[in-house]
């Protein structure tokens, strides 16, 4: 089988945990102690992975002076995924009105720079557990989704019911090329069924939260939740997924979310591992084929 030539994007969730017990400080970047002058985390996380999905979005509005400087500090080539503003995906539980085209607006310009230097990646649209699939809440994602035409789509949806009439689900985004994003996490009564493989041919998305059921719900930190390493074997999983869709797709997008004490950063190191060894034997055995024709 020949080696997948899809473009493939793997990082974390973040790039910068200063504090708490599961900071990044000493174990991915130096201490804050020792760092040379002038020491950059974003550019030094660049140094290691192609892409990045930026979370800190979710709880304000993009501003294009930091955007634009985050596309200044990393190479060319290099990629922003970035969750949508909460207003948009969680306005009922943090008591916002409903968004407006302004809202709409801002964002877009917030994200311009990084969309002008070619470094935009997916925009990421979460959803909480509660958003049921219904008459309400299907016209609302169709016209999310409608708002943000242009841009590759991801939406994360929780719920089972989106995933009780998948057919519908699918049609929805496929309307959109919109991509299904595929989670691992701590499951609950109602969680939404994972398919695994892509919905559109133009790029696939998924998202590691870890395992950590035991304090997923109850913590005393929310950083707790995120304290899982993922096992060699438990990796090996995800990449036979990722090399399956990987044939499919255009592009893949590939993210670790497991951020306390940078356990996702060994994560996607061990997912890359995997991936290029997995590249290397496929194209010994290729090369073996064309031998044995010979």
């Amino acid at each position: 089988m020949p080696v997948s030539t899809a473009d493939l994007r793997i990082g974390t969730s973040g790039w910068s945990y200063p504090s708490g017990k599961g900071t990044w400080n000493g174990v991915f970047y130096p201490p804050s102690g020792g760092r040379a002058k002038g020491f950059d985390e974003l550019a030094f996380y660049a140094q290691h992975f192609n892409t990045v999905e930026v979370n800190n979005t979710f709880y304000g509005q993009p501003r294009a002076d930091v955007s634009k400087k985050w596309a200044e500090r990393t190479p060319a080539g290099f990629e922003f995924s970035v969750k949508l503003y909460r207003k948009f995906t969680h306005p009922k539980m943090v008591g916002f009105e409903p968004a407006t085209v302004f809202d709409i607006d801002e964002f877009k310009r917030g994200i311009d720079p990084l969309a002008s230097a070619g470094k935009l990646g997916a925009l990421l649209t979460q959803f909480p557990p509660s958003f049921k699939s219904d008459a309400a809440s299907i016209d609302y994602l169709d016209s999310l989704l409608k708002a943000f035409a242009g841009y590759q789509l991801a939406v994360e949806l929780r719920h089972r019911s989106w995933s009780d009439d998948f057919g519908r689900t699918f049609a929805l985004l496929r309307q959109h090329g919109a991509a299904f994003v595929q989670i691992d996490e701590p499951k609950f009564k109602l969680s939404i069924a994972q398919n695994q493989l892509p919905n559109i041919p133009t790029f696939y998305y998924m998202r590691l939260h870890g395992r950590n059921a035991a304090q997923w719900w109850t913590h005393e930190k929310s950083e707790d939740r995120y304290n899982y390493l993922y096992s060699e074997e438990e990796i090996g999983e995800f990449v036979e997924t990722i090399d399956a869709a990987r044939a499919i797709v255009k592009k893949a997008y590939v993210y670790t979310n497991n951020h306390f004490s940078a356990k996702s950063i060994a994560n996607a190191q061990m997912i890359r591992k995997q991936l290029e060894e997995k590249d290397r034997a496929d194209t010994a055995a290729s090369a073996d084929q064309v031998r044995v024709r010979s």
